[in-house]
């Protein structure tokens, strides 16, 4: 029997998934723990994995990131970050650039013997680590202990030679930055790319002086495994040479079809009253924040189709429906609540409108449920780009969106105006978290 350690950052968005993958392991015959913070035990224990503390980076996110307890840098950070979402792509990805050290590089030293403590205790035979947790994967490197990665995002995450982490690799065409904004992107994650590999370098020479020096901090990886939660598109950049690359496809944890429970079955059976189709609309544990974008989108669902709307609004429920754009909206065709329990409820959408984030991508894409993407920040515009070629949904900038444009283009999908949706998901669901626990048992070490 494989023992497997499965190593996640404090958000909610990347333990879910990995969690689910964990939980395969397990079905598969592993004996699994999983290595978070504290507020993630419930977690570990309902997927049926044992549970060890370790924390791999300050900030946090426990489902909704306005609710979560930050200590007050935290805080600050993501009060720029949602306030650089207003003025666009760049000034966004900037700020994320900016704030990269401190949110994915904190304390490496720290994890390193944290990491070296939670060995001697578990014995683990091999790791799975979220690639956004590069403390841990600098640990893990100079420790000299197996692991696989987990690229929680799109592939690109793991940049190919000639690119950057945090230049999207392609973009939607309502979305495409000017040149000179390109300029001044591609020179601050080249900057940081420099700053990362200095890191890395450092703490080998100083920790592990007999193992070799990463070449490009964004771009270590197992030389095992790797797991992308992402389907596998022909146009992607090339997957990292040499280890075995895994396209997930999906990592929803449930067997079978999700079924809402009782008081979200009454919810659905009002929405659909009468024949209407329900489209959903959530922008992802961050972006509820920006609730004029929520009531946008959904003032223009009302007014230009015959849709239902059930919205997730974070902290932000009255702000949406207290709205002058939803004051005259008909209760009978809107919910609105601080989270919904999405992969439930796509079975039962005719349409989704989202942020580009990789789980609502991926769990729309399984559904079969078209969407509207509105990107805002790191990968989503490199998932908007993905979504319009696969002819999957449609992409619109959220700051110049309007009811009339947000309405136009989800009554074009309700009326079947794209067509990819079907067959990748038919493709997808053949993989997913089972597919490749088995995976990755057959292609990680059997004992150290």
């Amino acid at each position: 029997m494989a023992r497997v350690a499965v190593i996640s950052p404090p958000f909610h968005s990347h333990a879910r998934p990995l969690a689910a993958l964990g939980a395969s392991l397990a079905h598969h015959g592993a004996r699994v723990d999983f290595a978070c913070t504290r507020a993630f035990d419930d977690l570990a224990t309902r997927s049926g994995l044992g549970f060890t503390e370790l924390a791999v980076t300050r900030n946090a996110n426990h489902g909704i990131a306005e609710s979560t307890r930050q200590d007050d840098a935290e805080a600050q950070r993501l009060r720029e970050f949602l306030d650089a979402t207003f003025d666009g792509p760049t000034a966004t990805l900037l700020t994320q650039a900016r704030h990269r050290g401190d949110d994915m590089l904190a304390e490496p030293e720290r994890v390193l013997r944290d990491l070296a403590a939670l060995d001697a205790q578990l014995r683990p035979d091999w790791y799975l680590v979220d690639q956004l947790s590069y403390s841990a994967t600098l640990a893990l490197h100079c420790l000299g202990l197996p692991y696989a990665t987990f690229c929680p995002g799109h592939p690109s995450y793991l940049p190919a030679p000639d690119a950057y982490f945090g230049l999207p690799y392609a973009w939607p065409e309502t979305l495409r930055p000017a040149p000179a904004d390109l300029d001044r992107l591609r020179a601050a994650v080249a900057a940081n790319d420099a700053a990362f590999t200095a890191v890395f370098k450092a703490i080998a020479r100083l920790h592990a002086p007999g193992r070799p020096e990463p070449d490009r901090a964004f771009t270590l990886c197992s030389p095992h495994a790797v797991v992308f939660n992402y389907p596998h598109l022909p146009w992607l950049p090339p997957a990292p040479r040499g280890p075995k690359a895994l396209y997930a496809g999906h990592l929803l944890p449930h067997r079978g079809t999700a079924v809402p429970d009782a008081p979200w079955r009454a919810v659905l059976a009002r929405m659909t009253a009468d024949g209407r189709p329900v489209v959903l609309v959530a922008l992802g544990t961050f972006l509820s924040a920006r609730h004029d974008v929520l009531a946008t989108v959904t003032a223009g669902i009302l007014r230009h189709t015959s849709a239902s709307v059930i919205v997730a609004a974070g902290n932000r429920v009255a702000d949406v429906t207290g709205h002058a754009l939803l004051h005259d909206a008909p209760p009978e065709r809107l919910h609105v609540a601080p989270v919904i329990p999405q992969q439930e409820l796509l079975s039962h959408a005719a349409a989704m409108v989202h942020h580009g984030g990789n789980n609502s991508f991926t769990e729309s894409v399984h559904a079969g449920v078209p969407a509207l993407v509105l990107p805002f920040s790191s990968d989503q515009f490199a998932i908007a780009h993905d979504a319009e070629r696969a002819d999957l949904g449609r992409c619109l900038d959220p700051n110049t969106l309007t009811p009339e444009s947000a309405g136009s283009a989800v009554a074009d999908l309700l009326a079947g105006g794209v067509s990819g949706a079907a067959e990748l998901s038919k493709r997808i669901r053949a993989r997913g978290p089972d597919w490749t626990a088995a995976a990755l048992l057959t292609h990680m070490p059997a004992s150290r």
